[in-house]
C-alpha cells in the first residue's frame, strides 16, 4: 500500500475492532422508531468516480439524521482522476437507437438532481470566491444546448423514429429535417436527411461536476453538526481486506481497477476498454466557429462542444487494455485522430478546420450485455474477497462502461440503501444476476 497523501490523517490504533459493534442500524416501521449503535457507523468507498461519489453522497444524505456516520473515500489520485474524470459527458437516456434505456426514467430523473445538488455547492463556493476551473476540460459545469444525433444508417432510421415516440417528457426527442438541423449547427450533413433532437440533453463537465459535489459532500457533513464526516484520503488499497477490521461496509467503486485487485481478479464478468478523447481548437484567425447556442453531436465520433472554438472528439475503443493512466503518447493521439476525424467530418466537415490542443484516455469496465442492454454489476462480495463471517461487509459497484454519467446517481442511490440496510434484497435482480455463474 502506497501512500501519496492523506487527507485528515486518522489513528487506526485507536479504533475499535469491527467485531465489536453491530453493523448496521435497524428501523420498524410499524414504529417509526430507529435503533443506532452507540458509536459512528464507518463506511469506506474505493474511488471517486462517478459511482464512488455518489455513492459516498447517499450515504451522507439518505441516513437517519440522528445516525453518526463517518465516510472515507479513497483514491490515490483525487477526485474525478480516473475513466470518469475524462468521459465525454454527453446525458441523455437513450440507446444508439433511441430506445429509452433500461429505467431510463428514475437514471435520468437522479441524475438531473445529482446535477442540481453539485451546481448548487459550486455556486455557493464561487460566492466566496474560491471557485476555479480547468480550462483544457472546459470553463463550465454543465452546458444545456442538448445534443442532436444524425441518421447515418438506413436500416436503423425507422426503428429509431419509432422509438421517438416513446421518449420520456422531461426529455424529448424531436426529428428534424436538413434544414432544421442546420439552424442549429451550420453546414451540418445529414447522410439521410434526418436527425434526431433532444433539447433536453446536455454536455457535463465531468471532472468539474463531480469535484463539486464532493464539496455538496462536505457540505452535507457540517451541516449536520458533527453526526456525520466525510474524508478523502490519497492512498491506494492493494489488497479490501486490509480494511475488514476498521469499518462497517467497504463499497468498491474502482471501475477497471477492480480486476486488479488480488481478490477479485478475473473474478467479475468485466471487459476493459481504453478510450482516448481528443480536445480541438478553432484557431484564433480561423473564420467562423461553433454556433453558441448550437447543441453537440452524438454520431460514430461524438462532439461534446466545450464553446464555439472549444470541443473534445470521442471516442477511441481498444478492447483488454490495461494501460489505465490518463497521458496519451504522440503516437497514439494520431492514432486516434486518423481514426476519429474521418467519421466526425461526415456530419460536421468543418471540424477540418480544427486544431488539435491535447488529448486524454480512460479505462472503461465494460459489463456484459443482458436481454436489458449492458447493465452495471452490483452487489455484495463476501465470498469472492474472501471475507469472514456471513454478513454484508464488502461490497462492489462496477461496470458502468461508456454510461456512467446516467446510471451513477440511481444506482449510486440503491448502493447506499444496500449498505446502510445490509440488505442486498433492495438492489434490482438484473443488477445482482451476474452471480449466478459464480455459484
Amino acid at each position: 500500500m502506497t501512500t501519496d497523501s492523506v487527507l485528515h490523517p486518522f489513528s487506526v490504533t485507536l479504533r475499535p475492532r469491527f467485531s465489536e459493534f453491530p453493523r448496521c442500524f435497524t428501523s420498524s416501521s410499524s414504529s417509526a422508531c430507529l435503533s443506532f449503535p452507540n458509536r459512528p457507523l464507518r463506511y469506506a468507498v474505493l474511488g471517486a468516480g462517478f459511482a464512488g461519489i455518489s455513492v459516498a453522497w447517499h450515504l451522507l444524505k439518505d441516513s437517519p439524521k440522528e445516525l453518526r456516520l463517518s465516510v472515507d473515500i479513497y483514491d490515490e489520485i483525487g477526485i474525478g482522476g480516473g475513466a470518469s474524470g475524462v468521459s465525454g459527458g454527453l446525458l441523455h437516456p437513450y440507446s444508439p437507437k433511441g430506445k429509452l434505456l433500461w429505467h431510463g426514467a428514475e437514471c435520468w430523473r437522479e441524475s438531473l438532481e445529482l446535477l442540481n445538488v453539485a451546481e448548487t455547492a459550486a455556486a455557493s463556493m464561487e460566492k466566496k470566491g474560491k471557485g476555479d476551473s480547468n480550462e483544457s476540460f472546459g470553463n463550465f459545469m454543465v452546458r444545456r444546448r442538448g445534443i442532436l444525433r444524425p441518421a447515418t444508417n438506413a436500416k436503423t432510421l425507422g426503428l429509431m423514429s419509432d422509438n421517438a415516440r416513446n421518449c420520456l417528457a422531461s426529455c424529448v426527442v424531436e426529428t428534424v429535417d436538413k434544414d432544421g438541423a442546420q439552424s442549429l449547427v451550420p453546414n451540418l450533413c445529414l447522410p439521410l436527411n434526418c436527425a434526431f433532437y433532444f433539447p433536453g440533453a446536455m454536455n457535463v463537465n465531468p471532472k468539474r461536476y463531480l469535484q463539486a459535489l464532493f464539496l455538496a459532500c462536505q457540505n452535507s457533513a457540517i451541516a449536520s453538526l458533527g453526526r456525520k464526516n466525510i474524508t478523502l484520503v490519497k492512498k491506494c488499497i492493494d489488497d479490501v481486506l486490509q480494511l475488514e477490521g476498521e469499518y462497517d461496509a467497504v463499497v468498491i467503486c474502482l471501475g477497471s481497477k477492480v480486476d486488479f485487485l488480488p481478490g477479485l481478479t478475473g473474478k467479475l464478468p468485466l471487459r476493459t476498454c481504453r478510450g482516448v478523447i481528443t480536445h480541438l481548437k478553432l484557431h484564433e484567425n480561423a473564420r467562423g466557429s461553433y454556433p453558441d447556442s448550437g447543441p453537440s453531436i452524438l454520431s460514430d465520433a461524438w462532439l461534446a462542444v466545450q464553446g464555439p472554438r472549444n470541443l473534445h472528439m470521442g471516442s477511441t475503443w481498444e478492447w483488454q487494455s490495461r494501460n489505465y493512466s490518463s497521458d496519451v503518447s504522440a503516437e497514439e493521439a494520431s492514432r486516434a485522430l486518423d481514426e476519429l476525424l474521418p467519421k466526425a467530418s461526415v456530419v460536421y466537415p468543418d471540424i477540418e478546420k480544427w486544431e488539435f490542443a491535447g488529448a486524454r484516455a480512460g479505462l472503461r469496465a465494460m459489463p456484459p450485455v443482458t436481454s436489458h442492454g449492458s447493465l452495471p454489476l452490483l452487489g455484495c462480495v463476501n465470498q469472492l474477497v474472501g471475507a469472514v463471517g456471513g454478513s454484508c461487509k464488502f461490497w462492489v459497484f462496477a461496470g458502468l462502461g461508456s454510461r456512467g454519467l446516467l446510471y451513477h446517481a440511481w444506482l449510486g442511490k440503491l448502493m447506499a440503501k444496500a449498505v446502510l440496510s445490509c440488505k442486498e434484497e433492495v438492489i434490482p435482480s438484473e443488477l445482482t444476476s451476474w452471480k449466478k455463474s459464480r455459484q
